[in-house]
């Protein structure tokens, strides 16, 4: 007795089809967000330096540490009077800051990088 090529294929694939429905599905990660997280500054704007802290946003820290970094960014730059720069690195952050602006003020951009972490602020300055 001989079964018929198109049986066999139909019980083959019968049996592939249960026995991939009966394995468990693969469990796929979810990407992790990178994107830096916006910190709120509201209440204490005006107590990290300058004028006014208008944002800050972080990246892998976290933001009470990026709020820290920002006060001890200012206290270096401050010591060289409310125009002066911060020359040297900040709890062993890197920072780069970008001004704009007329003599008597001007608003800045500031990136402080340590490793993979990065906190960037923006802030306002009267002179």
């Amino acid at each position: 007795m001989t079964i018929p090529r198109a049986a066999l294929l139909a019980v083959a694939l019968a049996a592939v089809v249960a026995a991939a429905t009966a394995l468990p599905s693969p469990v796929v990660a979810a990407p992790t967000a990178t994107a830096a997280a916006t910190c709120d500054v509201s209440k204490v704007a005006t107590t990290l330096g300058p004028t006014e802290v208008t944002s800050v946003k972080a990246s892998k820290v976290k933001c009470k540490d990026a709020i820290k970094l920002v006060k001890a960014f200012h206290k270096c730059r401050m010591a060289n009077g409310p125009a002066g720069r911060c020359v040297k690195k900040v709890q062993g952050y890197a920072c780069a800051e970008i001004r704009n602006g007329p003599p008597n003020g001007f608003t800045a951009k500031v990136t402080c990088r340590k490793g993979k972490a990065s906190v960037v602020h923006s802030y306002r300055q009267t002179t």
